[in-house]
This record gives C-alpha cells, sequence and structure tokens, in this order.
C-alpha cells in the first residue's frame, strides 16, 4: 500500500510567517498561483496520476480543501477532524516578531516547541492526535494508494512516528504543496521519497 502526504498551498499567514493552527485561512493568491502550476507539471501528473484520484483525505480547514481541489480536482474528500493542525493557542495569527518580548513564547521556545501553548496544545498530544487520525484512516480506506492533504505539522508527525528512517520533527518539514510518497506495510513507512 502507498501513502502520499502533501501540505496545503501558501496561506496570508504563511507568507507573514505567522503561526497558522486553528485559525481558518484560504490560500493566498500566491499560493494558488504556485499549486496551479504544480498541478500543470507533467512530474506532478506522472508521479501522482492525479486526474485519477478518486478519494483524498483533508482536514476541516478550507486552506487543505481548497489544496486538493486545485491538485485533485476529481477527488471527493473526505474531512478527517484530527488531521487538523496544532493548535497554537494565544500565538494562532503573530509572528516571532510579534512575540519577541512575550515571556510564555520564550518559555516555548525554551521546550524546543514542545511544551503546551497557552490556551493551544503540546507537541506531544498533537503528534499523538495526527498519528491516531492517520492509523484509522489507513485501516479504513482499502485504497491501494491513499492520499492525505493536510498540514506540515501534520505530515512531520507522521513521518517522525512512522518513517523507517527515523528523524526529528523538524527534519521531515515539507514546503507548501509538497510532502512525501512512501509504501506503508500496516506500520513502517518505508521507500520515503519526496513529492
Amino acid at each position: 500500500m502507498k501513502v502520499v502526504m502533501i501540505r496545503h498551498g501558501k496561506t496570508p499567514g504563511n507568507l507573514l510567517k505567522q503561526y497558522i493552527g486553528r485559525t481558518d485561512q484560504s490560500l493566498a493568491d500566491e499560493g494558488i498561483k504556485e499549486l496551479k502550476a504544480i498541478a500543470s507539471s507533467e512530474e506532478f501528473k506522472q508521479t501522482l496520476d492525479s486526474e485519477k484520484v478518486e478519494k483524498i483525505f483533508v482536514t476541516p480547514l478550507k486552506r487543505t480543501q481548497e489544496t486538493a481541489a486545485i491538485l485533485f480536482p476529481n477527488a471527493r474528500q473526505m474531512i478527517i477532524n484530527d488531521l487538523r493542525e496544532m493548535d497554537f493557542g494565544i500565538f494562532e495569527e503573530k509572528n516571532y516578531i510579534d512575540l519577541e518580548h512575550s515571556k510564555e513564547y520564550a518559555a516555548w521556545l525554551d521546550t524546543h516547541c514542545e511544551s503546551k501553548v497557552p490556551e493551544g496544545e503540546d507537541k506531544a498530544s498533537f503528534s499523538k492526535r495526527s498519528c491516531n487520525a492517520f492509523l484509522q484512516c489507513m485501516k479504513d480506506s482499502g485504497d491501494e494508494v491513499v492520499y492525505f492533504l493536510v498540514h506540515g505539522g501534520t505530515i512531520m508527525s507522521v513521518m517522525e512516528a512512522f518513517a523507517e528512517t527515523r528523524q526529528e520533527y523538524y527534519k521531515w518539514y515539507a514546503e507548501n504543496g509538497h510532502g512525501y510518497m512512501a509504501e506503508w506495510d500496516g506500520s513502517v513507512l518505508s521507500k520515503i521519497q519526496a513529492v
């Protein structure tokens, strides 16, 4: 069984380097333009056979659904709540410049961004939620290739937990509109390639 996990296109918050977790932003014009270029490329069409994808798992947030509609226009979108991005609590819609004098932000950075964000989530809980949702989708799917159009944090959580090549969370960062394709044996992701 194969797995394809792709990160949504750029939002206005991404362009401003803001923490955008629970905030439900649509794609930015620049993000739409980039996604259309990806969708029309021969490499994308051949690698993922995007026109023939019938079903794709997305999150309740507009940015994943809008991206899926551009990259996989014929796919039925299956909304999975627990695949959503980490909740950044009081840091939502702020960037490092906005937060440079925040004691809460400094404390969070001191834990390598793993502790609980005030009014938000901690990394361990978020990763557990994402991975459990991924496993449930894999169990329920029954498809030969399972497609996910999700968030950067979701991808990093799943890859950190299940990739045969062990790397820490941030090493699995994917640019907007990109991600990974891999083989899934029921417990491990192998033969991983960037898409």
